[in-house]
C-alpha cells in the first residue's frame, strides 16, 4: 500500500485542498519519533453516505442579491462533484426558522381542510436554490437527497399561539400536523424536489426566542407511530425516513430509548438526528450505535455561533474535530447549517447571527470561502458514497508542541475505504509546530500490529528500528489538515 495522492490545507500557506507530492511530506528522522499513525484495514465499521448543507431562506435571500455568475459559483462550490465539495444532501425548513426574514407558515390562518396551504414563501428563495443545487449535481452525474425539518407549526396549532418561545402542538391537531407534512412533501415533489428524510421537530427540547416547539421523546415516538408514519404510508410516501431528536448529543441516547419504547415506533423511526452545540459527548452516539445498530445517526446541524468570522482559522478546525469524532462514533450522513450568509452572519429575524463556510458581501457582489469550507472539503471530496470506515489511530508517548498537553485533542485522524478500492485517510494538526509521525499499516492477514516496541526503540534508536520495519515518516504542517489517497 502506498500514498498515491496527498491534498493539504494549511493556515500559514496558500495551500487550499491543494495536491502536493507525497514525497514532499516524507521526512528522514534525526532521532526518536514518539508519534505513530496506524491504519488497520482489517477493522471495519459503518458505511458513510455523504455530506450536505442547509438551504435556508436566509441563504437563498443572500444568494439572490449576488450577480448571477457569483451565485452560480457559490452553488457549484458546494454541489459540484468536479470542482466543489461534492454535497449529496440538503436540508430545507417547513415554515420559517430563525434564519428566515420573519415568522411565516404555509398555512398562517386556521384552515383545518388545508385547502389554503401555500408554498409562496418557500418558493421565493428556498425552491429556486434547491432546484439549482439539484441541477448542478445532476449535470455532473450526481444527485441530491433532501431532508425537511419544521421549527414550529403555525401559531394557531399551538397552545401558546406563537411560533416562537416554545409551546406545544395542541393534541387535537396531531393528525392535521401529520397531514401538513404530507402536503408539503407532495408539493415539493411537484416542484421536482424529492424529500427522502424528515425530522419531526428541530431542537424539541429548546424554548427559543425564535421559531420553536417542545416535544418529549415519548411524544415524538407516539407522533411517528400513530400519526406521521401511517399518514406517509397512506399517501404513498412510505420511503420517506423519519428521524427523531434533531438536537444535541448530550441526551441523544436517552431520547432514542424513550421514543423507541412507544409501541409501533420502531416500525417508523429510521434514525436519530443530532447537532453539536452542547459539546463533544461522542460517547452518547457510540451508545446508540452499539445498542441500536439499525438506528441511523444523521448529523443535521452545526455552525460557529456568534456571527460571521471572516478569515478565522479555528472555525475549520472545529468542523474537522467534530466530523472526525462523529464519524468515529457511527455517523452515516452529515449536513451543515446555512451554506451562505452575509458578512454579518445573517439575515436572522431575531439577531441569532452565525458563521457559514461561505460568506457573501452584497455590497461588492463577492463571496469569501472560509477555512471551514476547505476543511469540510477534505472529507466530502474524497470519502465516496457507501465508503466503509476503517480503524486508524494516532498514538504518542509525548505531546510535542501541544497547547492542552493531550495530542488526541490536537491531532486526529479517520479513514475510509471507498467503493473504488482507494482509501481516504484524513489527518489534522492543530498544534503550532510541524507534527512528524511514523505511518504504519497493520498486517491485515495476521491481524497483528507491527507497531514498534516503544521502550526498546528508545534505547536502540529510531533509525535502526525504521530500517527493520521499513517505516515511512511523514510531516503535517502547523494548523493544517491533510487527506491522503492510498492504494
Amino acid at each position: 500500500m502506498k500514498i498515491e495522492k496527498l491534498f493539504e490545507t494549511a493556515k500559514d500557506s496558500s495551500e487550499r485542498i491543494s495536491e502536493i507530492k507525497p514525497e514532499d511530506r516524507m521526512v528522514t528522522p534525526s532521532g526518536w519519533i514518539p508519534t505513530t499513525l496506524t491504519l488497520k484495514p482489517a477493522e471495519t465499521y459503518q458505511n458513510f453516505y455523504g455530506f450536505g448543507g442547509a438551504l435556508t431562506e436566509s441563504s437563498g435571500y443572500v444568494l439572490s442579491k449576488l450577480p448571477a455568475p457569483v451565485r452560480e459559483k457559490a452553488i457549484k462550490a458546494y454541489f459540484s462533484s468536479k470542482n466543489g465539495n461534492c454535497y449529496r444532501y440538503a436540508r430545507v425548513h417547513m415554515n420559517s426558522c430563525d434564519f428566515s426574514l420573519e415568522n411565516w407558515a404555509c398555512l398562517p390562518e386556521k384552515d383545518e381542510s388545508l385547502a389554503s396551504f401555500s408554498m409562496e414563501r418557500t418558493d421565493r428563495y428556498i425552491t429556486p436554490l434547491a432546484k439549482d443545487a439539484l441541477k448542478t449535481a445532476r449535470d455532473e452525474g450526481s444527485d441530491v437527497d433532501f431532508l425537511v425539518s419544521p421549527w414550529s407549526p403555525p401559531a394557531w396549532m399551538k397552545d401558546n399561539k406563537d411560533m416562537n418561545h416554545g409551546g406545544h402542538l395542541l393534541p387535537e391537531y396531531k393528525q392535521l400536523w401529520a397531514d401538513y407534512f404530507v402536503t408539503f412533501i407532495k408539493k415539493m415533489e411537484e416542484r421536482g424536489i424529492k424529500i427522502s428524510f424528515l425530522t419531526i421537530q428541530n431542537e424539541p427540547a429548546a424554548v427559543q426566542s425564535w421559531d420553536s416547539c417542545e416535544w418529549s421523546a415519548t411524544e415524538e415516538g407516539e407522533f411517528a407511530a400513530k400519526y406521521l408514519g401511517p399518514a406517509l404510508e397512506k399517501a404513498g410516501l412510505d420511503k420517506v425516513k423519519i428521524y427523531v431528536w434533531d438536537h444535541n448529543r448530550d441526551i441523544a441516547f436517552e431520547r432514542i430509548e424513550e421514543s423507541l419504547k412507544v409501541p409501533g415506533a420502531e416500525k417508523y423511526i429510521a434514525g436519530l438526528a443530532f447537532h453539536w452545540y452542547s459539546g463533544d459527548q461522542y460517547e452518547n452516539l457510540r451508545k446508540v450505535s452499539e445498542k441500536y445498530p439499525k438506528i441511523d445517526l444523521f448529523f443535521t446541524e452545526g455552525c460557529i455561533e456568534g456571527g460571521a468570522r471572516n478569515g478565522a482559522w479555528f472555525t475549520g478546525e472545529r468542523y474537522a474535530h467534530n466530523i472526525i469524532n462523529d464519524l468515529k462514533s457511527g455517523m452515516t450522513k452529515w449536513i451543515d447549517w446555512n451554506i451562505v450568509l452575509d458578512m454579518k452572519g445573517g439575515p436572522n429575524h431575531v439577531g441569532n447571527f452565525c458563521d457559514a463556510p461561505i460568506l457573501a458581501d452584497e455590497k461588492d457582489g463577492s463571496i469569501h470561502l472560509q477555512s471551514s469550507y476547505y476543511y469540510i472539503g477534505h472529507f466530502s471530496r474524497f470519502i465516496q458514497k457507501g465508503a466503509v470506515r476503517l480503524s486508524s489511530e494516532l498514538f504518542s508517548w509525548m505531546t510535542p508542541a501541544t497547547v492542552s498537553g493531550h495530542l488526541t485533542d490536537e491531532a486526529e485522524t479517520v479513514a475510509f475505504k471507498n467503493p473504488d478500492g482507494s482509501i481516504a485517510l484524513v489527518v489534522t494538526n492543530r498544534t503550532e509546530a510541524d507534527l512528524v509521525f511514523e505511518f504504519k499499516v497493520e498486517d491485515s492477514s495476521s491481524g497483528k500490529s507491527d507497531l514498534r516496541d516503544w521502550e526498546k526503540a528508545r534505547t536502540e534508536g529510531s533509525a535502526k528500528k525504521s530500517e527493520e520495519n521499513k517505516s515511512v515518516y511523514l510531516c503535517i504542517p502547523p494548523r493544517a489538515i491533510q487527506t491522503w489517497i492510498l492504494r
